[in-house]
């Protein structure tokens, strides 16, 4: 038995409780946190901007040189005096290769390092959120986060960073070089550049927010992609296939348009750009020509012949800025994106909680709803004696597994409390949550590594002799088929736990972390049924002395328990023995009789 208020609706791409994606940094807070960055690899950042002014100011010799060459010739001088400004000119370029390759190479090594962090930041972040936190959100949003877009921003730091650096600061080398050669040159030159000017500050004005939409859209994709595949035998069996398709025409559809947005975007700024190159080498041609004729002391050939090169020059890189310019705001986008997770709704409190004085769970006057929907839970009072095994039924949509979240912590109750010895479960730090009270559900994840490390992730001081043991008690009696036993991969391309042994590594971290309390959603669903009723008493010896709330689909595991809690429109109607409740004729006796036609 599933509960209906917790699980996704097959025809929906998102859960019902996430309205909303994840936050989104503002520019301020994305710019703070880039200057973090920066000044934790500060000495490497002062490097690499110092080795590209010197680039840059070698670069700079060239259309000087090959003015003052001009000149010589101009005015008679021997081939000695040309060979000299030559070979000046090759150790220039010579000097500004060797200098470009090695801020290049320390520009890199710096977006590595800072691409580290942030992937180190992001996987903190994302681990330190509060579960239904996530569920709210979707859980593609959170994967588009950590794949796409710290591979994004990675992408910049890496590549698009370093170029942009260098070819600003070449620019602003080159500019300057103009106005030193003759300031009247320099602002023709300057007004010809107007063009790229307005053209770069319409596209910057409307970048940012459209690829962030395209983020967004991205996200949505993604998680109505994850949702489709994920319920395909749902789907298939309730024909919902071509309510699927539409649902996923019409994300693909947003998808189109906010790609189009930003296309649209670069097919105005690029042109333009084009065109402006010719404009400021053109206005400085015709000044200087015009100055000389009028005026020909005020100015040489070798001038304007060395103003007009610079200006071409700075056409590479301008070009190098506005190619990467396109990355640089979808990174920005990103990034934004990326930095969102730390303004996503913190665990809980920030001061130390409390400890309980016991392991007694209580449950008074508890009303919870789903982001401001209706009540799912009304007037829940429940009292569960340490060490007590208590079994909750009813039917789909009873508020089952809701109940079970409150119990766990993963949500706190509209009105009402959820406490544990005295002190509000949602409100316990994680370390000593977990130490508290552990949820298992049938939904369960197999991590990329050995089964060892599969099972570290609980106890990690664990001796490879209690790992075996915990095994054993969840009856993973296939551990000993695998050639590595502990040591077996697990994944892609290694060996692929079906359902039941995914979920019996589940249980056995259970046993490994050992809580107090331990709440079972349906554990033991993905396995077949004398399965499951041997995990089920192996689990109960395990865990003797310990409470154990078990959130049940098969009766027989009520009737093992020490008190059945039956549930029905998220109230509690019924609370006892399973022979009390048989006895007494209500809705537990007739659950009890439809599943097996006999009173006892």
């Amino acid at each position: 038995m599933t509960d209906a208020t917790d699980a996704k609706d097959p025809t929906n791409a998102t859960s019902p409780t996430s309205p909303t994606g994840l936050p989104v940094a503002q520019p301020a807070v994305t710019r703070r946190a880039a200057l973090r960055l920066i000044r934790a690899d500060g000495r490497a950042f002062a490097v690499m901007i110092a080795l590209n002014a010197l680039a840059a100011g070698a670069g700079l010799a060239g259309p000087w040189l090959l003015g003052r060459i001009i000149d010589t010739v101009k005015s008679g001088a021997g081939v000695a005096a040309v060979d000299r400004l030559a070979l000046a000119l090759l150790g220039f370029a010579l000097a500004q290769l060797l200098l470009s390759r090695y801020a290049s190479y320390v520009g890199h090594r710096f977006g590595e390092r800072t691409l580290a962090r942030i992937r180190e930041q992001f996987t903190e972040r994302a681990l330190a959120m509060p579960v239904s936190a996530v569920e709210r959100a979707g859980t593609g949003d959170l994967i588009t986060r950590g794949t796409t877009d710290v591979a994004a921003v990675g992408a910049t730091l890496r590549d698009a960073g370093p170029d942009v650096l260098i070819a600003a600061v070449q620019a602003l080398f080159i500019l300057g070089a103009v106005f030193v050669l003759d300031p009247l040159l320099g602002a023709c030159g300057l007004l010809g550049l107007v063009g790229i000017w307005f053209a770069s500050r319409w596209y910057l004005r409307r970048a940012v927010t459209a690829y962030l939409a395209e983020g967004a859209a991205n996200s949505a994709l993604a998680e109505e992609l994850a949702a489709t595949t994920g319920g395909a035998r749902t789907v298939a069996a309730l024909r919902l296939e071509h309510r699927r398709l539409s649902s996923c025409r019409r994300t693909i559809e947003e998808c189109r348009r906010s790609r189009l947005r930003t296309l649209f975007l670069r097919s105005v700024l690029f042109p333009i750009v084009d065109v402006s190159y010719s404009v400021p080498v053109a206005a400085v041609l015709l000044a200087g020509g015009a100055l000389m004729m009028r005026d020909p002391g005020s100015m040489t050939l070798g001038t304007v012949v060395a103003a007009a090169l610079y200006l071409r020059q700075l056409s590479q890189p301008l070009d190098t800025i506005l190619e990467q310019l396109e990355r640089l705001q979808s990174s920005t986008a990103s990034f934004a994106r990326v930095e969102g997770l730390a303004l996503a709704p913190p665990p809980g409190p920030a001061a130390v909680s409390p400890a309980p004085v016991d392991d007694r769970l209580e449950v008074a006057g508890v009303r919870y709803a789903y982001d401001g929907g209706p009540d799912v839970l009304h007037g829940v009072d429940l009292s569960i004696r340490p060490g007590e095994r208590l079994a909750v039924v009813g039917p789909s949509g009873a508020g089952k597994t809701t109940l079970g979240r409150l119990l766990a912590g993963m949500d706190a109750p509209r009105s009402g409390s959820v406490t544990v010895g005295g002190v509000p479960v949602a409100g316990l730090d994680p370390d000593r949550l977990r130490e508290r009270v552990v949820l298992v559900t049938q939904e369960h994840h197999v991590f990329l590594g050995t089964v060892g490390d599969n099972l570290r992730i609980a106890a990690p001081a664990a001796t490879d002799a209690e790992l075996l043991k915990a095994l054993e008690a969840v009856g993973a009696d296939w551990i000993g088929d695998l050639p590595g036993g502990l040591d077996t991969d697990l994944g892609h391309g290694a060996h692929r736990p079906d359902g039941a042994q995914a979920q019996q590594l589940a249980l056995a971290r259970v046993v490994l972390a050992d809580p107090h309390t331990l709440i079972l959603d349906e554990a033991t669903a993905l396995l077949d049924p004398a399965t499951a009723r041997h995990t089920e008493r192996a689990l109960a010896a395990v865990l003797e002395g310990r409470t154990v709330v078990a959130i049940a689909h098969r009766l027989q595991t009520a009737h093992d328990a020490d008190r059945v809690a039956v549930m029905r429109d998220g109230r509690l109607t019924e609370l006892g023995t399973h022979a009390d409740l048989v006895a007494g004729g209500g809705a537990y006796a007739a659950l009890w009789h439809t599943w097996h036609g006999v009173k006892e």
